[in-house]
């Protein structure tokens, strides 16, 4: 492979990388302290919801 190829090669993977980084194909990952948290909340939220629609 010449220079450019090379440099032109590099310069491709790494710009993939990158998108790939922004567009994540997995979600964000969530401590298991976190889910229990937030499912506490959701659930004062949410009663709270239902009383208020009530």
């Amino acid at each position: 492979m010449n220079r450019q190829k090379k440099l032109k090669q590099l310069f491709k993977e790494k710009a993939k990388k990158a998108s790939a980084k922004l567009a994540p194909k997995k979600p964000k990952y969530i401590s298991k302290a976190e889910r229990a948290k937030m499912e506490a909340e959701g659930l004062v939220v949410a009663d709270s919801g239902e009383s208020a629609e009530s």
